[in-house]
This record gives C-alpha cells, sequence and structure tokens, in this order.
C-alpha cells in the first residue's frame, strides 16, 4: 500500500522552551499538541489517532491519551530513538491510508537540560534487560565516542578532515542567528570548530549538538480532513525506515541505515534526490550529517567532505539549504529525539513560512531525515519526502 498523497500534514509546533524548569514531561507534550492542533485549526475532540515514543511519561501513550482526554481508534508507541518520530508521520500516513484514523496527533517532549543529564558522554545502558549491556556497558561506551568511531573510520577510509566537517556547524550557526528561539545563535568559523575542545577524538565540541528541554507535536490528517483546514496543507509523499546494526561483527561504521530507507521513500515519492529543494538531516553530531547525506544519494560515498564545503548547505549561498531553524547543532535537541523537528522546519519550508533570510525559493520538495542510536553499533533510520499540495 502506497501512501503517496493519501495523507497530509495540516499543524505543526515546536515548543519555545529551551529549559522547562517549571513544566512536566506530560506539560510538555499536551501544550506542544495544543499548539500543532492550533496551527491546523483543529481541536482535541477531532483527534482518532495518537503517536508518540519513549520519552512520553507513564505508559506512554496510554497515559497521554488520558492525560490530554483523547478519544482514540488507533494508537503507534513506536520507538527507535532519534528517527521514531520521522517514523510516526510514515505510520500515521499509513493508518490513515487503511482507514485506521483520520487525524492523527503526534507528539514529543523532553526536559534532559532540566534534569542536568549528560546525554552524550555519559554511559548509557538503555535498561538492565537489552541483550547488549552485559557485553558493552562494562567498557562505559558514550554516545559521543561511538559517534567519534565512525567519524575516525570515514577519515581512514576518504580523507574526510575535521575542517570539512566542521562545514556543517558553520551551516547550522548561519542559520541560527536568524532564529530568536535557539540556543546558539552565534555565528562560528571553521576554525572555531576546530579550536575548540575535543570532546572524543576526531569530534570537537562544536561538533556536538546543544542539549535543551522541548518538544513538538504533529498532526496529519485525510486529504479532505486537510482541504477545509486554514493552514496549507503539506502531502506526505514517500516514507522509508531500517535499522542498522552489529550483524554478528559484520561491522562498516561508514555507512548508515539510510542506505536502505532513503531509496525506499524516494521510490515511493516518485524523485530522486536532485529534485530535492531542502533538507532536514537529523544533526546529533556533523558526521551524522555528513554520512546521512552520502547515504541518502546527494553525492558519493566518501565524498561527503568536499560535498559540505564551502557553504553547501547554506540558504542563499549553497545548493542544498539544510536545518534553516539551526537544527540540533545550534538550535533544539529535546529529548534525544530531535527527528520531529527536523519535519517541523521542512513543512515550514514547503508552507514559505521559514525566516525569511533562510526560505528557499520555490521549495516544493523536502526531505526529512532521522537517526536513533549510535552509528557505531545500531540504530534507526528514518525518511520522508514531503511535497508543497
Amino acid at each position: 500500500m502506497t501512501i503517496k498523497r493519501k495523507a497530509f500534514i495540516a499543524g505543526v509546533f515546536e515548543h519555545p522552551t529551551r529549559k522547562a524548569d517549571e513544566q512536566s514531561l506530560a506539560q510538555l507534550h499536551a501544550e506542544s499538541a495544543a499548539g500543532a492542533l492550533a496551527d491546523a485549526g483543529l481541536a482535541f475532540k477531532d483527534v482518532d489517532g495518537y503517536f508518540c515514543a519513549g520519552d512520553a511519561p507513564g505508559l506512554g501513550g496510554l497515559s497521554m491519551a488520558d492525560y490530554m482526554g483523547l478519544k482514540l481508534r488507533h494508537v503507534d508507541t513506536t520507538e527507535t530513538g532519534g528517527s521514531s518520530y520521522v517514523i510516526h508521520v510514515g505510520h500515521a500516513a499509513e493508518a490513515i491510508a487503511a482507514g485506521k484514523c483520520d487525524v492523527a496527533l503526534i507528539t514529543l517532549a523532553g526536559r534532559p537540560r532540566a534534569e542536568g543529564m549528560a546525554t552524550g558522554t555519559a554511559p548509557r545502558n538503555y535498561g538492565s534487560a537489552a541483550p547488549d549491556v552485559a557485553f558493552e556497558f562494562p567498557y562505559g561506551p558514550t554516545v559521543v565516542n561511538q559517534y567519534a568511531m565512525a567519524a575516525m573510520r570515514h577519515m581512514h577510509e576518504y580523507g574526510t578532515t575535521s575542517a570539512q566537517l566542521a562545514w556543517i556547524k558553520v551551516a547550522a550557526s548561519r542559520h541560527a542567528q536568524h532564529n530568536p528561539r535557539a540556543l546558539l545563535r552565534e555565528v562560528v568559523t571553521v576554525e572555531d570548530v576546530v579550536s575548540s575542545p575535543i570532546i572524543a577524538d576526531p569530534l570537537h565540541r562544536l561538533d556536538c549538538c546543544v542539549i535543551t528541554d522541548g518538544g513538538g507535536a504533529i498532526v496529519v490528517t485525510r486529504p479532505e480532513v486537510a482541504r477545509g483546514l486554514k493552514r496549507p496543507p503539506v502531502a506526505v509523499l514517500g516514507a522509508g525506515e531500517a535499522v542498522k546494526h552489529q550483524r554478528g561483527g559484520k561491522i562498516d561504521l561508514t555507512y548508515t541505515g539510510a542506505v536502505w530507507s532513503g531509496p525506499a521513500a524516494f521510490a515511493e515519492a516518485g524523485v530522486q534526490p536532485s529534485d530535492i529543494k531542502y533538507v532536514s538531516i537529523y544533526d546529533s553530531f556533523t558526521i551524522t550529517v555528513l554520512i546521512t547525506l552520502e547515504d541518502l544519494g546527494f553525492c558519493q560515498k566518501g565524498q561527503g567532505g568536499k560535498f559540505v564545503s564551502d557553504g553547501t548547505l547554506i540558504a542563499g549561498v549553497g545548493r542544498l539549504p539544510f536545518n534553516t531553524d539551526g537544527g540540533g547543532l545550534c538550535n533544539n535537541h529535546p529529548a534525544n529525539r530531535g527527528g520531529l523537528t527536523k519535519v517541523v522546519e521542512a513543512v515550514r519550508q514547503l508552507r514559505g513560512e521559514a525566516h525569511p533570510a533562510v526560505q528557499v525559493k520555490n521549495c516544493d520538495l523536502a526531505l526529512a531525515h532521522g537517526t536513533g542510536g549510535s552509528l557505531a553499533t545500531r540504530h534507526g533510520s528514518a525518511t520522508l519526502i514531503m511535497e508543497r499540495a
């Protein structure tokens, strides 16, 4: 079953807070939901499908449905880390196409900054029942050193340099200066990035994403519902999802699950990488962006360093603007599941509602991609292609 143009994104919202000292997780979810529904011109009573991931408190979808008073006939709590919410948009479109719901609400929230979480530099065991814990946790793996291994391997294989990676942060900062809510708004240079302290060789501090509180929400509807609403609808054209893991020790750190999720999304959408006007790429680290762009087909494998250099990703300068809100590197990265905000900014671009300084001209096709987990061990990849209706 294809989802091409069978569901439309009718409302989006990014929570304005970057530090939620006074709000609970449930409040952040509900406030984000209210914002997206208001954006669409809908109400909580209109929602009959709800989607969330492991950041939702209590019993997840059950607890949040109760908290928000939702009357549901479809629930999805798929958890694949940072790719979860890109997957949820695809799953919502599938549910709508199958007649399981008419108005799907997707919410994200997190409080890592308020809770003082060292999300990238502290070992995480993801629950003692996880099968990998007994083998890996004694060595103290952290998110940043696992991504650093992927970066080091890419450098070894293809000659990628720290300066090339730095261009990704430079592009994000050039965009974030125009976003009043971005956590980091200072424009940086390549020299600034490579001169910042090493966190895990070869990744510098400025190669790493910010840690924020906040959240966001997306409303996906049937075409008939979208046509009667006040906001410009955005069609879901294609979606792909994939899981990459260690395959019993057959590990190649130079590629991600995007090598499978990307082609699936492009095939369903009936478009090619060269047709895409704007990309939102999950940017937990600069290396995440570089490898993902390769795997999605925007350049050949091993050529990502050259591709991102000299402003290729900067709106108004390069040929493939990315993360025009500043992304996770500068703007917002709540709950380690920043894929939802990638969809939100892509929708802004397609509606023509991004900041005038970074709005892409004639933006009719956009791609959002989420990565969840670790490039060096196991992760989920999700690709979504959207069209201005």
